[in-house]
This record gives C-alpha cells, structure tokens and sequence, in this order.
C-alpha cells in the first residue's frame, strides 16, 4: 500500500511534459487547420485571464514576506552589501538579457498580426514612466495589475512589517501573509493544472495564423537565453576572480557541480544544499556567511530569471511589431529587476511574472503561449546563473568581511569523508561572526 502511491507519481506525465507536448499538438493543429482553428484561442484567453485573476495579490504577498522575514539585527552593517551586490547581479543581467535581444532579434521577421493591443500606449514619456513607478492608491495598483507599484508597496510594506517584529517580537501579520501566500500559491497550482490546453490553444491560433515560421523565433530565443546566461556567469567569474585575486578558470572549474545540479533540476530551492555546501568547502566561504548569502540569494537574486524576463518581453515585442521608447527599455530593466523579489514558488511561476510583466508593459499577454512551449529548456537554462551567481555573491561578501579562507579554495585543507573541511583549516582573515 506505502509502495503504491509514488508509483503512480512516477508514471504520471509531469506539467512540464503536459506542456510541452500541447505545444507539438497545438503547433501541429495550426500547421494543419490554419485559420479555421481561430475558434480554439478563446480556450487559452480563459487560461490567461485566470493566471491573472491572483497574480496582484500574490506579487504583493510574495515581496512583503521575502522582505518582512529578514531581521535587521541579523542583517546588521552586511544588509548594504548585499543587497546593493543582488541589485548589480540583476541589473547586469537584465541589462545583457536586453542587449542579446537587440541583437540576435530572436522575434523579428514576422507577419503583423491583428491584435488589440495600442502600440501608442508603449510610447510613454519618460518622466511619466518614472512618475508612475509610486503608487497613488495601492488598490488601484492591484485592480490594474500595475507590477511595479505592487512591488514597490510590498518592499515598504515588508520593510515596516520587519521593523515591527524587530521592536515587538509580534510576527501574527508576517505569520498572516504567509497563510494567505500559501492559499493563492494554491490557486495559482490549480490554474497551472490547466496550462496545457491553455498553451496548445493559443498556440494553434498563431500558428494557424502564421504558419511554419513560428518555431525560427523559439529556436533563436532559447539560442539567445544560452548565450545570455552563458554571459552573465563569465562576467560574474570575471568580476569574483578579480576582486578576490583568484584564478578565473579554477574559480570556474570549482562553480561546474552546482551548474549541473541546476541545469538537470531546474530548481534553484533543491540546489540551495549544494550550493552552500560548495560555497563553503570550495569557495571559501564562511558558513556564516554561506548560510545568510546564499538562502537570501535564492529568494531575492535570481540573475537567470531576470535575463528570462527582460529578453522574452524584447522578443515578444519584435514578434508582434512593435516598436519600445527608451523609457520603456528603461522600464523593462527596473522591472526585471525588481520582479525576481517577487517570483512565486509555484510550478510556472516565472510565467506568471512573465505575464504580468507584460500587462504592466502594455503587450500583448499572447506571447506567454511561444514562452511555455519551451519552458523546461528556459528553466534548464536559466537556473545555472540564479545558483552559481549566489553563490559568487556569497564569495565576494566574505572577502570583504574577512571570512573568506584562500586556503579552502586552493584546495590546501583537508576533507572529512562527509565532504566537510576540518575546523583547523577554516584559516579567515577575522574570527566568525555571530550572525544567528
């Protein structure tokens, strides 16, 4: 009887295989029927409409308890640190995510095609842009699904709810919004139930609207993803290897078991124990450290994510024909940045950002059909970055607090048979800090 359930689980079709293959049937009946299967999209359209239904609130929840559940105490001197090394890390990626974009032009070269979409809308001056940033009524936020304002309530809204916990103890709203997070998670993980025939609808009608060219545009964006991730894990070796003297290539060579453990499980939340573990044993770097870096990474540093967000709205926006101002390109960056606070852990979660992201744009919400088709490539991808950058994160903070150790990282300690080093050769500049 105990044998018999994850039997079953391992016979059932994961989300990821539903989804992708709607995506082979839903191309291959728009190949086949072309616009006669226009009918189908009003399937996908209740399909988006619903991913949209619980995405204010759970943007809100998700930033609100990312922020509120880190103490200042804990945080102390090290909180600029890191979260000025977070918003670079993000900045740098979303900034390259957009570059690739622009020049690989993964979604350009396509008929127009009839959408409702007001391309006027996306010519927006830039001091409006920068204006509408701040909320003037944060239910009016919500009812828009206006991303950046809901994102930028919820880091005032975390930030007081911490301070209040600092002064009080009093964690019942903290304990409130996890409660409330946990049960829109759920509705969110039921619409995604249903995501495969959302996907194989809308993506039917493009293609029964635009024939055989719609699978160049995947190809080129999951080409540009790899190299943009590829990018951003140099520079990101580059700048590490710089600042803590250290060879590039072995600083490489010692990221490698953390990338493939990523790429293969595309969960940055199951690579976290391998990552602390080679942060510490590897890198160099103290468990202190380690183990307040790299869990605030996964939650509020996710490089691969922000290359996802920022790239697939360029792409979106070329497939569909329409032409960004400079403040919306500035936009997509703020907001590419600022959306990895607030990335939901639910399955499809970055498509969920994703479409918000792109009713906060103005474009056309469609375009989250081409991105799940491929989605399981893109987490493959996208993964690698959101792990190893933490973790170089977590490498470059212990430099600067002399907790990091040249010795670990030369390989000059030795290894217990549990893969921990022995106290005597944790050699740090200073002493451990007490930051528990």
């Amino acid at each position: 009887m105990g044998s018999s359930a994850p039997e079953e689980k391992k016979g059932r079709l994961t989300l990821t295989r539903q989804i992708m293959i709607a995506t082979v049937i839903g191309l291959g009946a728009g190949l086949i029927f072309g616009e006669a299967i226009a009918p189908v999209k009003v399937v996908g359209d209740i399909f988006l409409r619903l991913i949209l239904m619980g995405l204010p609130l759970l943007i809100l929840g998700s930033v609100t308890e990312a922020v509120g559940s880190i103490s200042p105490k804990t945080l102390g001197r090290m909180g600029v640190k890191i979260f000025g090394m977070f918003i670079f890390t993000t900045t740098l990626a979303a900034t390259l995510g957009m570059a690739i974009a622009f020049i690989v032009r993964p979604g350009a070269g396509m008929p127009p095609m009839d959408l409702a979409t007001d391309a006027s809308a996306l010519d927006v001056p830039l001091t409006e842009i920068v204006l509408n940033f701040f909320p003037q009524n944060v239910m009016g936020s919500l009812g828009t699904g206006n991303l950046v304002q809901i994102i930028l309530f919820g880091l005032f809204m975390g930030v007081a709810t911490a301070r209040h916990i600092d002064r009080t103890g009093d964690t019942l709203f903290l304990d409130l919004v996890r409660s409330a997070n946990k049960t829109i998670r759920g509705i969110i993980e039921m619409v995604m139930k249903v995501a495969p025939f959302g996907v194989g609808a809308l993506l039917a009608n493009v293609a029964g609207t635009m024939g055989a060219a719609v699978i160049i545009p995947l190809l080129k964006y999951l080409l540009a993803l790899a190299a943009g991730g590829l990018m951003v894990v140099i520079v990101m070796i580059l700048i590490t290897s710089t600042y803590c003297k250290v060879s590039p290539i072995k600083l490489g060579g010692k990221l490698l078991d953390m990338a493939i453990f990523a790429a293969t499980t595309t969960s940055s939340a199951l690579s976290l124990p391998i990552k602390m573990k080679d942060a510490e044993n590897k890198l160099g770097v103290s468990k202190p450290i380690s183990r307040l870096v790299n869990p605030l990474g996964m939650v509020l540093n996710s490089d691969g994510q922000v290359l996802f967000l920022s790239l697939a709205v360029i792409m979106i926006s070329q497939f569909f024909g329409l032409d960004l101002s400079f403040g919306r390109l500035l936009q997509i960056i703020v907001l590419a940045t600022l959306a990895t606070l607030g990335t939901p852990g639910v399955p499809g979660g970055g498509l969920v950002v994703f479409a918000g992201l792109t009713v906060t744009l103005g474009l056309p919400i469609e375009g989250i059909a081409l991105i799940a088709g491929v989605d399981w490539f893109r987490g493959a991808i996208t993964t690698v970055p959101n792990v190893t950058d933490d973790a170089m994160v977590s490498m470059i903070i212990a430099k600067s607090e002399g907790q990091w150790s040249r010795d670990i990282f030369d390989g000059n300690c030795e290894i217990d048979d549990e893969g921990e080093v022995v106290d005597h050769c944790d050699h740090f500049d200073a002493h451990e800090m007490d930051l528990a």
